[in-house]
């Protein structure tokens, strides 16, 4: 036959677990038993609507051979000494937890008392319900899982008084500037009264959130948000966002870092729970793609976490990110139509992760795509400017070693194409036509530019005829033809260009440089396929002076010399690295270039 029996708890196993796993340091006592304070009143208010309500923690100092002790009262609903019973001696057991409308209460749990035992060997109660006719009840709890309870003949005022004497090491966490600074961190925001005394001391830590101030509106009140986030974490932010959500019952300020931040950075959100720190490092409430700003929030019906140091997962946290994360898009659409100056300065220092982000989020890339600036032919402008400029047709170089060998040339074409060879720009601009049907994306190289370059006139060709086919004879050891056209700028003598094949040609005979004889076989067989279809070409500006002077000479070996340096001098251009065959031809080059100007030196 088998009987029923009930589990055995051991508090002082319970009290280490909270200690090292649940709570964050023996400072949270002081919040738990601020935060008991403050629901006591709240429940007491219930019963009386025009009940006001404050809480003292008062630091009693230690004598001759007694630790100091603390004391702290509020004047709440108290308790009956059947709730005492259930509530006090019932570890997870909480007086709200059945509460017609436990939203309106900070503590949910039943165990934020047990804090008062990571610093304190013994807490002694003192209640007296606010229920007519109710006696004022002793509680006496031990670490040891002991307690005693029994009735005072005293008339005390509803309300409850809860005194923790410090344990041995635990003397620095009673000390009134502790007790002060701890009370403030977690409670400067609470609505009723909050005074910490010591003695003759006595400081009243009650503090306006900004948000709730409405003396100030406009750049004021901007100016005011800006300045409380400077006393807060000691940043000067680049901006204030302000922040509501009816589904969590949020308000609050998000500030704009003034440094670049990393996806993955977690910027320890400020959040406070009814007016109650709640943490300091909550990272679930905003959307991930909010990286780079920082949040001071409220809220009045999230769910905390057992730890009490976060929100608790659920649709209404879902609800909650969503719309603050409408919140910041809208600031920043309203930016974009009355401070571009502000919002291009948020822009420039967090583009690089907004770029990453955009890449992965499809909802952040429709949101900031048209902010975020790109590098082109013609200066630096965004993707919306660029659109609009270009009528939705996107042209773009992937490398930005095209893009310096394009650039001159397409400028002076007014020919604006995006440099896409920064990080995730090209990834970017390929997904346009995913977000925006009426967009068209191109790619685009040097050979796309050749191609417009205009013809020489008859005449001219007839001309330039034999300084063309020398030109192409010199060029041919080297994989390269040679061609004339006119393009701008005048000022550019030559453009190299050459395709996929010819480019990936190059490296691999660069390779075979420095490669022993069985990769150099390798490498011939990788490399026989791309040498069919291999194109590269150096085309010759007929609208640059010295190709016209070039092209009217007779004397072949200065041609030579001439044509061999400006391939290489297009070769640098574009960034492309010499090959031992083109090394040699730039430093005989240069002595044969000498040697022909001393020789005509010598025969003046």
């Amino acid at each position: 036959m088998s009987t029923d029996h009930k589990f055995q708890v051991n508090l002082r196993g319970v009290i280490d677990l909270l200690s090292d796993h649940l709570y964050s340091g023996p400072q949270v006592y002081l919040r738990e038993l601020l935060q008991n304070g403050v629901d006591a009143i709240v429940a007491r208010r219930k019963l009386e609507p025009g009940h006001e309500g404050s809480v003292l923690m008062e630091v009693m100092p230690s004598g001759k051979k007694s630790p100091p002790t603390l004391m702290v009262q509020d004047d709440g609903i108290g308790l009956t000494e059947a709730e005492v019973h259930e509530f006090l001696a019932t570890i997870g057991q909480s007086s709200k937890r059945e509460a017609l409308n436990r939203d309106d209460f900070i503590g949910q749990f039943g165990i934020g008392l047990l804090s008062g035992f990571v610093v304190s060997e013994e807490i002694v109660v003192v209640t007296r319900s606010a229920k007519p006719g109710s006696p004022t009840i002793e509680w006496r709890g031990r670490s040891d899982g002991t307690y005693r309870i029994r009735t005072i003949d005293v008339d005390a005022a509803p309300g409850t008084q809860v005194y923790l004497r410090a344990k041995e090491g635990s003397e620095d966490f009673f000390t009134p500037e502790y007790v002060r600074d701890t009370a403030t961190h977690f409670g400067s925001l609470l609505p009723m009264p909050i005074t910490v005394a010591a003695g003759k001391e006595r400081w009243k830590i009650n503090q306006t959130p900004p948000w709730d101030d409405g003396d100030f509106s406009g750049d004021m009140r901007r100016d005011r948000l800006l300045e409380y986030g400077k006393e807060l974490f000691d940043i000067d932010f680049l901006d204030a966002i302000e922040l509501r959500s009816p589904a969590g019952g949020v308000q609050g300020v998000a500030f704009v870092l003034p440094h670049a931040a990393t996806m993955t950075a977690r910027h320890g959100h400020r959040v406070y729970l009814k007016n109650m720190l709640l943490s300091e490092s909550a990272d679930n409430l905003l959307p991930e793609w909010a990286f780079f700003v920082k949040c001071v929030v409220n809220s009045a019906q999230l769910r905390p976490n057992a730890a009490r140091e976060s929100f608790y997962e659920d649709s209404r946290l879902v609800a909650t990110r969503e719309e603050l994360g409408s919140c910041l898009k809208a600031h920043l659409i309203q930016l974009s139509k009355e401070h571009k100056d502000r919002l291009n300065l948020i822009i420039g220092c967090h583009y690089l992760p907004m770029k990453a982000l955009a890449v992965e989020d499809d909802e952040f890339f429709k949101l900031f795509i048209d902010w975020l600036p790109f590098e082109t032919t013609l200066g630096q402008m965004t993707l919306g400017e660029y659109r609009q400029r270009e009528k939705n047709t996107i042209r773009y170089v992937p490398s930005r070693d095209q893009f310096r060998q394009i650039a001159g040339v397409a400028a002076a074409q007014k020919v604006c194409i995006i440099n896409a060879g920064y990080t995730y720009d090209a990834d970017l601009l390929e997904k346009l036509p995913e977000a925006f049907a009426r967009c068209r994306v191109k790619r685009v190289d040097v050979n796309d530019l050749a191609r417009n370059f205009d013809e020489l006139t008859l005449e001219e060709r007839e001309a330039a005829f034999d300084f063309l086919r020398l030109a192409d004879v010199v060029l041919q050891p080297y994989r390269c033809s040679a061609d004339l056209r006119k393009f701008e700028p005048a000022e550019l003598p030559t453009l190299y260009t050459a395709n996929d094949a010819a480019t990936f040609l190059r490296s691999v005979e660069q390779s075979k440089e420095v490669a022993d004889d069985l990769w150099s076989g390798i490498l011939d067989g990788v490399a026989a396929e791309p040498a069919a279809g291999a194109f590269a070409q150096l085309c010759l500006n007929f609208n640059n002076p010295l190709i016209k002077r070039l092209a009217q000479i007779k004397n072949k070996p200065l041609i030579r010399r001439a044509v061999e340096m400006l391939y290489v001098q297009a070769l640098l251009l574009g960034h492309y690295p010499l090959k031992a065959q083109e090394m040699s031809a730039l430093s005989d080059g240069l002595l044969g270039l000498i040697e022909l100007g001393l020789a005509a030196t010598e025969k003046k």
